[in-house]
């Protein structure tokens, strides 16, 4: 069987950030004026009284410090509460295909490959900013890349979901080299104006170089020794902004066309789902826990990581063993896991073997086992 390797990964990191002082202070202050406004309202029990954030509530949820965004001035003006993103006209470069192609760069300077050694583009990745034409072929334009390209989208497992379907495009010959782009504008999604979740995203976008082991130059290629992907429909995490809302004449305003999740339900179910996914994965590959040095896990619930690392090694795992990106970056959907490998591989030796792992809305589970070659 044909050996694919991830050759090279980058990361774009937009230049805008917020702290949970600054998210915080936004929040209240919207709630303050939300709450004064409604007085009346909700001394007669019509509407419900906001509750303030803090800081310590946010860090002891999720384990975020703070966040990149591509607009903060939108998000924390307590009369907006969301990023404004100026509208481009169809003859600029879309602002998906403006972050990937950074990312896609550093990737193929990473991998010491040109647009002329790739044939093949897949923008992986929670939330498209259009519905045609593809993201993918947009960046293939851009970069001057020949060959095919196209957009998929498994929530916050699209990147390792697109390892899988890479890896197995080279086996099979369609492609030689291909570049996935993870491109990750959460903060759009978010309701900044819900305590329970206006921490929770951030921005950002990553890539990956795939390619056979063969034609490989990168010094900190890994190989991909098996890839192993699940799903489970739930409604726990939902989005229902589609293509759809115009004819069902849904409003902009509508909460449920923006990201909501039952956290304690999937806290519940989602731990054991992956958990077990990796413990089955390392079994059928005949690959000892004791062996595992690390796993890159999905960024999105630092006590959620703990105790899946501390299920799957047996033990509390140690800082090296399990990186954390998420009191930097926040959840970052898709990118988590390839932000976590991109800064943390490099001190790893030769054939030591660890877990890319990304979980999320679906319910969806991407497990990568890989080996580190190069």
């Amino acid at each position: 069987m044909k050996q694919i390797v991830i050759s090279g990964t980058g990361v774009f990191t937009p230049e805008e950030s917020i702290t949970n002082q600054e998210l915080v202070k936004a929040y209240n202050s919207y709630a303050e004026s939300h709450n004064l406004i409604y007085k009346d309202d909700i001394n007669q029990g019509k509407k419900v009284q906001l509750e303030l954030s803090n800081e310590e509530f946010i860090f002891n949820a999720s384990g975020i410090k703070n966040r990149f965004v591509m607009d903060k001035k939108g998000i924390l003006d307590p009369s907006i509460m969301h990023p404004i993103l100026k509208k481009r006209s169809n003859d600029e470069p879309s602002i998906l295909a403006e972050m990937a192609l950074k990312a896609a760069k550093a990737a193929m300077e990473s991998a010491g490959k040109s647009a002329n050694d790739i044939d093949a583009v897949i923008t992986a990745c929670s939330n498209l900013e259009r519905a045609y034409p593809a993201i993918s072929i947009e960046v293939q334009a851009l970069l001057g890349i020949k060959g095919f390209a196209f957009d998929m989208n498994v929530a916050c497992s699209s990147a390792t979901f697109a390892v899988q379907a890479a890896s197995d495009m080279i086996r099979s010959g369609s492609a030689k080299t291909i570049l996935i782009v993870d491109p990750e504008i959460c903060s759009g999604h978010l309701d900044f104006k819900d305590r329970d979740c206006h921490f929770i995203f951030g921005d950002v976008c990553t890539a990956m170089i795939l390619e056979s082991k063969e034609t490989a130059q990168s010094k900190n290629s890994f190989e991909i020794l098996s890839t192993k992907c699940i799903t489970q429909f739930s409604n726990n995490i939902r989005n229902n902004f589609g293509f759809l809302n115009y004819a069902n004449r849904s409003s902009h305003l509508d909460r449920d066309l923006l990201f909501m999740q039952e956290g304690r339900k999937v806290f519940k179910e989602v731990v054991p789902m992956v958990s077990q996914l990796i413990v089955d994965h390392l079994s059928q590959e005949k690959i000892k826990i004791d062996d595992i040095k690390r796993l890159w896990l999905h960024q999105a619930n630092k006590s959620m990581n703990d105790l899946i690392g501390k299920k799957v090694l047996g033990r509390v795992p140690e800082a090296h063993e399990q990186p954390n990106v998420l009191q930097d970056y926040a959840n970052t959907s898709s990118a988590g896991s390839i932000i976590a490998i991109s800064l943390y591989s490099e001190d790893m030796k030769n054939g030591e073997i660890g877990v890319l792992c990304s979980f999320g809305a679906g319910y969806s589970v991407g497990s990568v086992i890989l080996r580190k070659t190069g």
